[in-house]
C-alpha cells in the first residue's frame, strides 16, 4: 500500500501537497459554520453534536486537571532528587557532554544573558556544557552581542561560541534554519576536532528566554546514560510561562496559565507528548537524520516526526519532570504586547503547514508500526484542526440555532439544548478552579505579587470568551485559511522584554 501512495505523491507532487494543505482549513470552516447550515438541514444531528462536544469539553477540562496534578507531583519529587549524585554512580559519566543551541534574532543581550546564566548555574559540571549562540548574520548587532556574552561566560563552560547564519537560497528565515546552521558549526568544531565524543553527547534546542531548573542537565545526563535506546529518544521538560507571569497584560496571562498547565500535563501522556519549544535529543541522532529542516518555520514537531520515520517508528519522547520557565510576550505598551501575542499564536498555529508532510509520511514510509504511527499522527492532526474550532462550538453554537431555526427551538430537544449546554459548561468551572489551585502551587513564590493581585486573579477569567477568540481561535483560523489559499507565513520575532 505504501508503494501505491508513494507513486501517487511522486506523480502528482504539487496537487497532492495542495490538496492536503487545503484540507485543515476546509474542515475547520465546515465545523465552524456547521451551526448555521446544520440548523437548516440537520438540526437534530447538530443538536446532539453540540451536546456531545460539550461533554467532550467537560472530559477534556477534568483530564487536564488530573494530568497536570500528577505531573506536578512528579516534578516535586524530581526536584528533591540529587541527580548529580545519582549520575556519578553510573559508568561513562565523565564522557557525557551537553551542547546547547540558542537560536535568536534581535533578542536583547540581557534576555540572552538570563538564559546563559541559567546554564552556568547547572549542577552538572559546566565545563562539559558547550553553548552555541546561533545568531543571524543579517542582524547588525549580532556580532557585538555574541562578543559580550562570550567574554562574560567563556570561563564558565567547556566552550561558548557563535554561529552566524547567512540568508541562503531556498531557506525559510526562522528558528529551524538558524539552528540547523548552528548544529553543523557545532559538529565541525566539537566532534570534527574530537573535543567531545558524539556517542555521549546530547544537544538541546533552546528558546532564547528559557530559564532551566538547575538540575536539568544532570537529570538529562542520568536519563541519557540509563537508557539503552538513548539514540532513539527525545527529552522534554514542562515548558511553563512563569518568567514574567505577573508582568504581562491579563489576556496574555490567561493564555500563559492554560498553556503552562497543558504542557505540564503532557509529560505523562505517552505518545501525546511531542517535542516543543525547548527540548533535547542525542547529538548522534540529530546528525544521523540530517539536522533540522531549513525550509520551514515551525521546527519542533517536524524534527520529531522526521526522526520517527527515519528510524522506522522506533522513536519516543522521554519526560524530564522539571520545569523550564519562559517568557510570555511583553512589549513596550499594552496593545503592542497583545499584538505580539497574536503574532506568536499565528506562528504556532502555522504548525498546521506540516500536516501535509506528516500525512504523506504516514501513507508512504514503509515498515513503520501502523497503530502507533496512526495514533501519533491523528493526535497532531486533531489538535491542529480543532484549535480554531473549539471556541465557536463551545461559546456560540448552542445559542445560534434558535435564531436560525425557530421551529426546532420549540421542540423538546431544541428548547433544552441551550440549557443543557450551559449546565455542562458551568460544571467546567469546577475544573478551572482546580487548575487555579494547581497553577498556584506550581508557580515560584519568590516572584509572586501582592496578595490582593493574586486574589483578584480568578476574576481575570471573565475575559476568557474574548481572549479565547482574539488570542487563540482567530489567529489559528487565519493561519489555517492562509495555508488553504496557498499563501506562506512570514516569520515575525516575538518581542519579549
Amino acid at each position: 500500500m505504501t508503494n501505491f501512495f508513494a507513486k501517487i505523491f511522486t506523480r502528482y507532487p504539487i496537487k497532492t501537497r495542495r490538496a492536503l494543505e487545503i484540507m485543515p482549513g476546509f474542515l475547520a470552516w465546515t465545523l465552524i459554520l456547521f451551526p448555521i447550515w446544520g440548523s437548516f438541514f440537520i438540526p437534530v444531528i447538530l443538536a446532539y453534536f453540540i451536546l456531545f462536544f460539550d461533554v467532550y469539553w467537560f472530559y477534556k477540562s477534568f483530564s487536564l486537571v488530573i494530568t497536570a496534578f500528577i505531573s506536578s507531583e512528579e516534578i516535586k519529587k524530581a526536584e528533591k532528587n540529587d541527580w548529580l549524585k545519582l549520575i556519578r554512580t553510573l559508568p561513562d559519566f565523565e564522557k557525557v557532554t551537553h551542547i546547547v543551541i540558542i537560536p535568536n534574532y534581535k533578542e536583547s543581550v540581557d534576555k540572552l544573558r538570563e538564559t546563559v546564566k541559567s546554564l552556568s548555574s547547572q549542577t552538572f559540571p559546566t565545563k562539559r556544557i558547550y553553548v552555541v549562540l546561533a545568531m543571524e548574520k543579517r542582524e547588525e548587532e549580532a556580532k557585538e552581542k555574541a562578543e559580550i556574552l562570550i567574554k562574560e561566560f567563556k570561563h564558565k563552560f567547556g566552550d561558548i561560541f557563535a554561529s552566524f547564519h547567512p540568508d541562503l537560497p531556498g531557506e525559510v528565515k526562522g528558528k529551524s534554519s538558524n539552528e540547523a546552521f548552528g548544529g553543523h558549526v557545532a559538529y565541525k568544531r566539537l566532534v570534527g576536532k574530537k573535543v567531545i565524543d558524539l556517542n555521549f553527547a546530547t544537544i538541546s534546542s533552546v528558546d532564547a528566554d528559557s530559564i532551566f531548573d538547575k538540575q536539568y542537565y544532570s537529570y538529562l545526563a542520568y536519563s541519557f546514560l540509563k537508557d539503552e535506546k538513548r539514540y532513539n529518544k527525545f527529552w522534554q521538560s514542562a515548558n511553563v510561562n512563569y518568567n514574567n507571569f505577573w508582568g504581562v497584560p491579563a489576556p496574555i496571562r490567561i493564555i500563559a496559565f492554560f498553556g503552562s498547565l497543558w504542557r505540564t500535563g503532557l509529560l505523562i501522556q505517552g505518545d501525546r507528548l511531542i517535542s516543543n519549544s525547548t527540548y533535547s535529543l542525542s547529538f548522534k541522532l540529530l546528525h544521523e537524520i540530517g539536522y533540522w529542516d531549513t525550509d520551514v518555520i515551525p521546527e519542533d514537531y517536524r524534527i520529531f516526526f522526521k526522526a520517527f520515520y527515519k528510524k522506522s517508528g522506533d522513536m519516543r519522547m522521554e519526560p524530564i519532570f522539571l520545569k523550564t520557565s519562559m517568557d510570555a510576550p511583553l512589549s513596550s505598551s499594552y496593545m503592542n504586547s497583545l499584538k505580539n501575542k497574536y503574532h506568536q499564536e499565528r506562528r504556532w498555529a502555522w504548525g498546521v503547514s506540516d500536516d501535509a508532510l506528516f500525512i504523506k509520511w504516514w501513507l508512504t514510509v514503509p515498515n513503520v508500526p501502523f497503530f502507533r504511527k496512526t495514533m501519533i499522527t491523528l493526535n497532531v492532526l486533531f489538535d491542529h484542526l480543532m484549535w480554531p474550532v473549539y471556541w465557536f462550538i463551545i461559546t456560540i453554537a448552542a445559542n445560534i440555532m434558535p435564531f436560525i431555526n425557530p421551529a426546532f427551538s420549540r421542540t423538546t430537544l431544541g428548547y433544552n439544548l441551550p440549557k443543557l449546554a450551559g449546565l455542562i459548561l458551568t460544571l467546567c468551572l469546577f475544573a478551572t478552579l482546580a487548575m487555579i489551585i494547581i497553577d498556584f502551587r506550581n508557580r515560584p513564590k519568590a516572584a509572586a505579587p501582592s496578595k490582593k493581585k493574586q486574589l483578584l486573579f480568578p476574576l481575570e477569567f471573565l475575559l476568557l470568551p474574548i481572549v479565547g477568540f482574539f488570542l487563540s481561535a482567530l489567529p489559528a483560523l487565519i493561519s489555517h485559511t492562509q495555508l488553504m489559499f496557498g499563501k506562506r507565513l512570514e516569520y515575525k520575532v516575538t518581542e519579549k522584554l
